[in-house]
């Protein structure tokens, strides 16, 4: 299945393969063969990385890794509104499915959009210093935690579905990232982590842990 935002970039490839195509057929000599190889290429790389698998999440309790990806780093912080907690960050190349999802049930308390600068996304300053969108939930036993959806070098269109007040299901789409990014996951330190750095994980399929 391809994810709806990609359709915006698929159409127009594809109508310029069928017309290079067409006018080589008519018009040998133009040279257009290499172009359409080209976009033709490319054509075949949108539909891979735009592909937006349905996953039904396991039946077990558990937060949800809400991207695919490799975790990059855990580390503990202080932050403004969960005060002492987890980061774990999951840095997502080009060949990882690109959909986020609610990695748990519960409510939107508020949703934040931070300009900023476009760092390789596997590098540890992005996490502060990129373009990022950043989500609060509360879980439906009152656990607060965010999902950060964060620019990288190449991917720079953030689309989030969230909107404050909005109850969520897990597994609901949360939004895209057009190409390599990075979504950090904050937890309070209550959380229990049953993930380690550099293990690779799957969205809306691998428990990253749960709240004790």
């Amino acid at each position: 299945m391809i994810a709806p935002e990609g359709k915006i970039i698929l159409i127009p490839l594809l109508i310029l393969v069928i017309l290079g195509t067409g006018i080589q057929a008519f018009y040998p000599t133009m040279g257009l063969k290499w172009m359409n190889l080209f976009l033709a290429c490319i054509t075949v790389f949108s539909l891979y990385f735009f592909r937006d698998p349905q996953r039904i999440p396991p039946n077990a309790d558990g937060f949800l890794a809400p991207a695919d990806g490799k975790i990059v780093q855990i580390r503990e912080i202080e932050d403004d509104e969960l005060g002492k907690a987890w980061q774990i960050s999951i840095f997502l190349s080009v060949w990882n499915v690109h959909s986020q999802r609610v990695p748990l049930s519960g409510k939107v308390l508020s949703k934040k959009y931070y300009p900023g600068k476009f760092f390789a996304a596997y590098k540890h300053k992005a996490s502060k210093d990129n373009e990022q969108t950043s989500v609060l939930f509360e879980g439906e036993r009152g656990n607060k935690f965010k999902i950060k959806q964060i620019a990288g070098w190449i991917a720079r269109r953030i689309i989030n579905y969230m909107e404050p007040k909005k109850n969520v299901e897990r597994g609901e789409r949360l939004g895209f990232i057009r190409f390599g990014s990075r979504v950090d996951i904050i937890v309070p330190e209550k959380f229990q982590l049953d993930v380690s750095l550099g293990d690779i994980v799957k969205g809306n399929q691998t428990i990253i842990g749960r709240f004790k």
